[in-house]
């Protein structure tokens, strides 16, 4: 399976990069400018400054780049696009399906065969939390997508309406934590950590909370309730940040790109 990422930014990078690492397939990605493929020298990665080279041998197509810059990347390949052939993938959720198909069938013959996937950046050390939706694949073109994103974390085939939904979740939610993370090794540095050592344990204890949901499928107040003691520290905690609006916060932010 050949591969080819436009654009080697934060999300194309990490995913060129998670990708390799794995030997899902063979993976090209192209920059406009050679000094921001150095970082893939050793990798494995195939870098081009062309999009047109970079695309022709590809069955899998991904496009990420910035929204503004994929009419002009889409007008670039799209002479030696093979509708037939390949399959064209967009990791830019605030470009509308509609918009996007517009430009791919713009003086062009054929359907073109196209999907949304929204990975996060944790995709680079293959931890991702990543979404499938198909525009006009076919259902065997998101299954192959699905288990291509799947070894590099876990990868879920979703319908288009929740792929915002899924971006505010898993891909924002990678900011959104790391900001607890910040903020609560920041609370270690006021109680005697220096900050190298409060954020390294604050990561880890992050990291154990979510090993536990995952191997025993259980609500996060079930873990909750094993270290929460009558009169203890964890309950005192956790009331000062409800107090503080903890939840209503982290909803509110959730659901403020939607």
């Amino acid at each position: 399976m050949k591969i080819t990422i436009i654009g080697a930014g934060n999300m194309g990078g990490a995913a060129a990069l998670g990708l390799a690492k794995k030997g899902a397939a063979e993976i090209t990605v192209t920059a406009r400018h050679e000094q921001t493929l150095k970082k893939f020298e050793g990798t494995g990665v195939k870098c081009l400054t062309d999009n047109k080279a970079a695309v022709k041998d590809a069955q899998i197509v991904i496009i990420a780049v910035k929204p503004w810059i994929v009419p002009d990347v889409i007008a670039e390949i799209k002479p030696v696009l093979d509708y037939k052939t390949q399959q064209i993938v967009s990791f830019a959720p605030g470009v509308k399906a509609e918009d996007l198909l517009a430009q791919l069938k713009d003086g062009k013959e054929g359907e073109p065969r196209l999907s949304y996937v929204i990975p996060n950046t944790a995709i680079e050390v293959g931890e991702s939390m990543t979404f499938v939706s198909p525009v006009t694949a076919e259902e065997k073109d998101a299954e192959i997508l699905n288990d291509i994103f799947s070894t590099v974390g876990v990868s879920m085939i979703v319908p288009q309406k929740l792929m915002i939904a899924g971006t505010g979740l898993a891909s924002c939610g990678i900011a959104y934590a790391l900001r607890y993370i910040r903020a609560a090794a920041e609370g270690g540095v006021e109680t005697g950590f220096y900050a190298k050592d409060a954020t390294a344990i604050v990561a880890q204890t992050v990291k154990g909370a979510a090993a536990l949901l995952l191997e025993h499928k259980s609500h996060p107040e079930a873990e909750i309730d094993k270290v929460t003691t009558p009169g203890g520290m964890t309950i005192k905690g956790l009331n000062a940040m409800e107090a503080a609006g903890f939840t209503d916060a982290v909803i509110k932010g959730v659901k403020a790109g939607k």
